[in-house]
């Protein structure tokens, strides 16, 4: 019986047994009490519950901890039926609550505020929406920002909750801003018109008054409205009936609710008579007025919603928030909301390459947020509440919404290390399977780029650049670096003085760290820098400079870095690059995204315009707006317009005629591809063709599968390959690439191992297999198509290596012996790496490997494989430990130890003391003991 099968009768078991006059409350088994009673590590039996839970077999009661029940069972014992997939519950009654009749739920509890400083807003809302006959026509006012259309249609979602409206009624929103300076266009446009009411009117038009019938119109910015479009409003409130313009006799009939919103006094600009009609006028306070609390649960929010977003979690430092908190201004909740955006948007692109999530870093904040947190400081009570809710820790706001606490806030890094930019892209580029070549000149492009931005001096007036550094570095650093700045302006005749300085300082400071750590910087940015430029000549130079002022040697690689640091702090040359236009439709749609990129680039270099098209505007107008801005700009080297849809995708024909130059058109254009387009319009040398192939199957910044053609092109003469299956393709895909690799090499069958996601999984199999036999898989999950599966847990587990060398090589006992496990010496190799400051792992694993083989010998059963990997890199520490006469100290009692497996240990372990002059204390000896 296998080891799910075995907990899962465990379970049924004892549900069955269960006492029927008990259940109640949270009943059921943990993990603890059935590994103790099976024997089974706890964590494989966490891992196989969950199993049972996914497949719907058992039930979750939450709490701790954590207990699991027979699904059938409960279903029996209560008469009820749970349905299918996973449950979980806090307790039985729970359950009986779950299939009571749901009540319907009130749209203003998702609202913040709504028991607080709300309460009584939300109030009047409730009472407006049931009043009856049909409700009180009601004013929203507050300022810019505050939340007034949520408010209204939280209004109208709680008018379809207690059945006041119709499940499928309209609400129909209205600016009246956007005709205030034409009072008919405004009037017609809300009550409707006839045929030949005015010039144009070829035929009879509905109004938004028609076409809200049986619901809400919300008109926001109602004070926009005329005089005159006043009084047939009141008009229509007090009878229900209108007229379309150019009818005489109000015969039509609507039934609609009013829901007007004003950011003005409505006694200053609205006539008497039409405020009388409005018996319900409630006012939205400015979030600077609400408490901290609800500013806090507001900030959280957004974090949460972008979190869900981008997919990751969020780390927000409490600073941050607090200075969030304290930049509350009259922008309220939707200026809040775009900052937020902005800074989400920001840490995305830094931490583009970071599995583990993003981080919203108060360094990364705008001066007039960063000066929030003066304000906070000036009001004490405000900053004790702020401070008590949030504690000392950065907060981690998590996809699904949930936030924790995380004590392990970071300090110290410097805010520069051209190391880390360059390594993790090449990491990331090379597991996509990309040339050499193309990787030069996207590491050439990303650094220019993150150089350019690292010193911007709009944030740099009260501060040198001297200053700024000695904050981060030794001033005889400084000193030196500020020798060769100088030596760098006169030898290249430019004057990027402040710039390369900076750069220069932090990346020097990187460098010395490195060479004291014995630590290699990535090959593969050699060449990277043309080999006869006046760049690289200098980088020479100064790398003699570096190897006299310090006595070290400075590597090739290093030199080719500081010569992208020359390049990259060059000034601009903005007549040699592609224009981009993005172009939408809408009021502001693309001011506001080219904005956003902007901003996220800290910088205005690149030449991108934004063009907005109303919908009401016609397309030639459009067009020639677009030529007279391309007129007086240098755009040689051509066009590329980003569009949404529609007739913005076919301007490019017409402009190219009218300004000469070329176009290309790009639609279904997005923030992230804008972002790309600037990225790399910063290659000069990029011309309109190389940037619009780039960019057209260009489909954001998500991970793809990463499966490339030149892996089926290793293929044996017999056409064999191994996939490997996780998520994405990368990660434990290639990890377990290597493993698998390794298994087979190991035995003589260099089989290739290709990697595979789940995305379109058997898509990708079938095209594998078309010219290829699959002879195994091997991963997270067994795919459909008929071909030997084994999984992960079952290569780590050491089951798995030989079932793969069988299904390989056709037949039994080809296997290696245990003692030579690939899988345990990969992973404990792994571990070792990260773990030992002072021994070399390499020297050290053979000797814990025959440790290992020797403490097999004298066992009466094998150790399963991660038992054995956690108690070998246990050891190796138990020895680095020896060394730097730093024992653990065993806390419980050696008496209760099974004294056998203490002197299997101790016997196995005599070949430390033959080999390297080391004993281990006896409480290493209790601690490993203890494992097995």
């Amino acid at each position: 019986m296998k080891r799910g099968e075995r907990i899962y009768a465990y379970i049924q078991q004892g549900s069955e047994a269960w006492p029927g006059d008990q259940v109640t409350g949270r009943i059921g088994f943990d993990a603890q009490q059935i590994a103790a009673a099976l024997d089974i590590l706890r964590n494989n039996v966490s891992k196989e519950l969950n199993e049972l839970h996914r497949q719907g077999k058992i039930v979750k009661f939450l709490g701790r901890p954590v207990l699991y029940f027979d699904k059938a069972c409960l279903e029996s014992a209560l008469g009820v039926e749970l349905g299918e997939g996973a449950c979980q519950f806090d307790d039985v009654e729970a359950i009986s609550q779950s299939k009571a009749p749901a009540e319907p739920e009130n749209p203003f509890a998702r609202l913040i505020g709504a028991d607080r400083s709300l309460k009584r807003q939300v109030e009047q809302a409730k009472a407006a929406i049931l009043y009856p006959p049909d409700g009180l026509h009601t004013l929203i006012v507050g300022q810019t920002g505050v939340g007034k259309t949520l408010f209204a249609h939280m209004m109208f979602e709680y008018g379809k909750t207690m059945h006041r409206f119709a499940e499928d009624a309209p609400f129909v929103t209205f600016n009246c801003a956007d005709y205030y300076n034409n009072p008919q266009l405004l009037i017609s446009h809300v009550f409707g018109y006839v045929k030949g009411a005015f010039t144009g009117a070829e035929q009879s038009k509905a109004g938004l008054v028609e076409e809200a019938d049986g619901g809400v119109l919300f008109l926001d910015e109602i004070h926009r409205l005329p005089p005159e479009g006043q009084e047939m409003i009141f008009y229509f409130m007090d009878t229900g009936t209108f007229n379309r313009l150019g009818e005489t006799r109000r015969s039509r009939q609507a039934k609609v609710l009013i829901i007007g919103a004003t950011t003005e006094d409505p006694d200053s600009v609205l006539t008497k008579t039409f405020v009388r009609r409005i018996p319900n006028i409630m006012k939205i306070p400015p979030l600077a007025e609400r408490s901290s609390g609800e500013k806090l649960d507001i900030i959280k929010l957004m974090f949460q919603d972008e979190a869900q977003r981008v997919k990751k979690p969020i780390r927000v430092g409490v600073e941050t928030i607090k200075a969030l908190v304290g930049s509350i201004g009259s922008g309220n909740v939707g200026q809040l909301k775009s900052n937020i955006k902005l800074l989400c948007a920001q840490a995305f692109l830094s931490g583009i390459d970071s599995p583990e999530g993003i981080e919203v870093d108060f360094k990364m904040l705008p001066q007039q947020i960063r000066n929030g947190l003066l304000t906070l400081s000036a009001n004490r009570q405000a900053l004790a509440e702020v401070t008590k809710a949030l504690g000392s820790d950065s907060c981690i706001i998590v996809p699904p919404g949930p936030e924790f606490q995380l004590t392990d806030a970071d300090s110290g890094v410097e805010p520069f290390n051209l190391y880390q930019v360059v390594e993790a892209k090449v990491d990331l580029l090379k597991g996509e399977g990309i040339s050499s070549d193309l990787i030069k000149q996207i590491l050439a492009t990303d650094v220019n780029i993150y150089v350019r931005n690292l010193y911007n001096k709009k944030h740099s007036v009260n501060m040198t650049t001297r200053e700024r550094l000695l904050k981060i570095v030794d001033a005889s650093l400084v000193d030196f670096a500020e020798h060769v700045a100088l030596y760098v302006q006169k030898r290249m005749n430019s004057s990027y003085h402040d710039r390369f300085l900076y750069a220069f300082s932090l990346h020097l400071s990187a460098f010395l760290k490195r060479v004291k750590s014995k630590d290699v910087p990535h090959k593969e940015l050699e060449g990277a820098v043309p080999q006869d430029s006046l760049c690289l000549e200098v980088a020479q130079e100064i790398g003699s400079l570096i190897e006299k002022h310090y006595h070290i040697e400075v590597p090739r690689v290093e030199i080719e870095y500081i010569a992208l640091l020359l390049e990259s702090s060059q000034e601009d040359d903005l007549d040699d690059r592609v224009v981009i236009v993005v172009a939408t439709h809408g009021q502001s749609t693309a001011t506001s995204m080219v904005e956003v990129a902007q901003r996220l680039f800290g910088t205005t270099d690149v030449s991108v315009l934004a063009v907005d098209m109303p919908l009401e505007v016609r397309p030639q107008a459009v067009l020639d707006k677009m030529t007279a801005m391309l007129k007086s700009m240098h755009c040689l080297k051509g066009v590329l317009i980003l569009a949404d849809m529609g007739s913005l995708c076919n301007l490019g024909p017409s402009l190219e005629k009218s300004i000469e130059v070329p176009v290309r058109t790009i639609d279904m254009v997005s923030t992230p591809l804008i972002l790309e387009a600037m990225r790399k319009a910063e290659l000069a040398g990029m011309d309109l063709d190389g940037l619009y192939d780039s960019l057209v199957s260009f489909h954001g910044y998500e991970a793809r599968d990463v499966t490339k053609d030149e892996e089926l092109a290793k293929v044996t003469d017999d056409g064999r390959v191994v996939v490997t299956i996780c998520s994405t393709g990368q990660g434990t895909a290639l990890k377990l690439k290597s493993l698998v690799e390794d298994i087979l090499r190991g035995a003589g069958q260099a089989l290739p191992v290709i990697p595979v996601g789940l995305v379109k999984l058997e898509e990708r199999l079938q095209e594998i297999a078309e010219g290829h036999r699959i002879v195994a898989a091997v991963g997270v999950k067994k795919p459909a198509m008929r071909i030997p599966f084994i999984p992960l847990e079952a290569i780590i587990d050491g089951a798995g290596e030989a079932a793969l060398l069988e299904i390989v090589t056709g037949s039994r006992g080809t296997a290696r012996p245990r003692q030579g496990s690939r899988v345990v010496q990969n992973l404990c190799a792994e571990s070792l790496q990260k773990f030992l400051t002072y021994l070399n792992p390499e020297k050290v694993l053979p000797l814990l490997m025959e440790f290992d083989q020797r403490l097999e010998a004298g066992r009466a059963e094998p150790l399963a494989n991660p038992l054995r990997i956690r108690l070998l890199v246990h050891c190796g520490c138990a020895l680095e430990r020896c060394v730097m006469r730093k024992p653990l100290h065993y806390g419980g009692n050696p008496a209760e130890l099974d004294r056998r497996k203490v002197q299997q240990l101790q016997k196995a372990a005599e070949l430390f003391s033959e080999k390297l002059h080391l004993t281990l204390a006896a409480d290493e000896y209790y601690f490993m003991a203890e494992m097995i």
